[in-house]
């Protein structure tokens, strides 16, 4: 098997924006009834033997992974969802729903060699057509179809698949084993009816099956009794997964201190991204394991569209934040942020550059008024779209509507849910800025925000950017790669479509009664089991 795609300069985390409860109720979500036809009272995991309750923050908008990049579709769609490769423990791309991959001697063509016997959720064997229809709508759209552009896929047998490159890149193994907005394999049948919102039925090939969602409650995943585990050990996102126990149950619980008070009862065996705040509380408590996890950073998004199409008045924003006082207030302590420049980790050695330092927390009030007056700034309102649901996010629009009335600027805040929010950030009018998270990526080609072709929300339009991410994707060497990628930053820096304020952390606690748990680019539920 040629080995092109596995390069290891191709390393660590994928992508990922955050995201939270839905409103309005998703056309697409399962709402439990009784036999009668009432709404079902929700069930819980006292009256359910081995299972697992887990409190999340939000609530997905879907679980559909084709449709959006967002972190909570990403983490509670992975178990139910497989894809033909995925990431091992080196964050290389190996075989999943495929049993093996090769590649032609030009990289224009990859063949992958389907496992037989692998059944979906609704008892129907995984065959070529499935595949083909899934990717087929998988790059209809987003960072996948930037990134896959033409290439199309064709069925040669009924457990084979070629993939036709449109052109070959060094980077396209990996974007088939993202995680984010991830290329799930799903039945034809539920592709061809799908929607613009994605699929109405939630039907895949991993170890949970989606039981019943209970909207603005939880969401049941149930083992699937039939899945078809791979041999040897876990590796990764990879090798042998297996459901032991049960039941997921998956509880919205928004706020954070339920959360936190509730995973110390224990209420909650698991509580995903609990506030930085409460982590001397949980680090006192007893009974519960706290792991500390390198999330990405912290973003602020400017809508080129409206009046921050002006570059010296995203540059005013720039000199007018203090970028470590907006950590400190967002994060509360050291442990959970760093003060960093750079779009990529310190681990990625292939990728890790400090090109643009020069432009990073560079607050300075006096020049922040004076780009004001250089481009004609006349009090126009500029509205800081955000969410309580993310209390870091919500602060830090506080802060950031401070700072911008502080050199002249007239802020306002407009606060929604983080659902709502998503949709209103894709239109191009009524929003000027707002944050987010971003995960770090396995290759910065998985940015959302930086390719003109993405579309993502604040619209960048920047020929350098584009062609200097062209160049990465096509670079024939990771040393060419490299240059290419500290050119970018100096000039990500200098145009900022966004800012990276800094470096985060996050906490998630979990019952001692737990083991196997594990996080590897989001939590991972399966090969996971609580005593009795």
């Amino acid at each position: 098997m040629n080995k092109r795609f596995m390069m290891s300069s191709f390393l660590i985390l994928s992508t990922m924006t955050v995201a939270a409860c839905a409103d309005p109720e998703p056309e697409n979500a399962v709402t439990g009834t009784n036999e009668q036809g009432d709404e079902e009272t929700p069930v819980t995991t006292e009256e359910k033997e081995n299972s697992v309750s887990l409190a999340w923050n939000s609530q997905p908008p879907t679980l559909d992974p084709h449709v959006t990049n967002t972190n909570v579709v990403r983490d509670l769609a992975r178990p139910i969802f497989e894809q033909l490769v995925t990431f091992d423990e080196s964050y290389e791309p190996i075989p999943m729903l495929a049993d093996s991959f090769e590649e032609n001697e030009d990289g224009s063509e990859i063949t992958f060699y389907l496992r037989e016997g692998v059944l979906f959720h609704n008892d129907e064997e995984m065959t070529a057509d499935d595949v083909v229809a899934s990717m087929e709508k998988w790059q209809s759209g987003g960072a996948p179809a930037a990134a896959m552009g033409d290439s199309t896929w064709e069925e040669i047998d009924e457990y084979t698949v070629k993939l036709h490159v449109d052109e070959p890149s060094i980077s396209v193994m990996y974007t088939l084993a993202d995680v984010t907005q991830a290329a799930a394999i799903m039945p034809k049948e539920i592709i061809d009816s799908a929607g613009s919102t994605g699929v109405e039925q939630y039907i895949g090939t991993g170890p949970f099956q989606v039981e019943d969602w209970v909207y603005d409650s939880y969401i049941q995943f149930s083992k699937f009794d039939d899945y078809q585990s791979l041999d040897g050990e876990p590796n990764g996102l990879g090798g042998k997964k297996e459901a032991l126990v049960d039941d997921l149950f998956v509880y919205f619980v928004a706020d954070d201190s339920t959360r936190t008070n509730g995973i110390i009862t224990g209420e909650y065996d698991y509580a995903f991204q609990l506030p930085q705040d409460s982590y001397d509380q949980l680090e006192g408590a007893d009974g519960i394991v706290n792991d500390v996890w390198p999330f990405g950073f912290q973003t602020l998004v400017f809508n080129k569209e409206g009046i921050f199409g002006d570059q010296s008045l995203r540059s005013a924003v720039n000199y007018g934040l203090n970028n470590e006082d907006l950590l400190a207030l967002a994060f509360t302590d050291e442990t959970f942020y760093e003060m960093e420049p750079a779009y990529m980790r310190p681990e990625q050695t292939s990728w890790y550059t400090q090109a643009g330092e020069e432009h990073y927390d560079v607050y300075d009030l006096e020049q922040a008024e004076q780009l004001l007056d250089e481009a004609g700034y006349s009090g126009e309102e500029i509205t800081i779209l955000t969410s309580e649901d993310y209390s870091y996010h919500y602060n830090s629009a506080i802060i950031t509507q401070q700072a911008l009335e502080d050199f002249g600027m007239n802020a306002t805040l407009d606060a929604t849910d983080w659902a709502t929010l998503l949709e209103r950030r894709d239109q191009k009018e009524g929003w000027d800025i707002f944050f987010t998270q971003f995960t770090t990526v396995a290759t910065p080609l998985s940015y959302p925000f930086l390719h003109s072709e993405n579309e993502y929300a604040g619209w960048t339009n920047n020929e350098e950017i584009d062609r200097h991410l062209d160049g990465i994707r096509y670079a024939d060497s990771q040393d060419e790669a490299t240059e290419l990628f500290e050119d970018l930053q100096q000039i990500i820096w200098e145009d900022l479509p966004v800012i990276n304020v800094g470096m985060v952390n996050f906490i998630s606690s979990y019952s001692d009664d737990i083991d196997g748990y594990s996080e590897f680019m989001g939590p991972i539920f399966w090969n996971m089991s609580i005593e009795e």
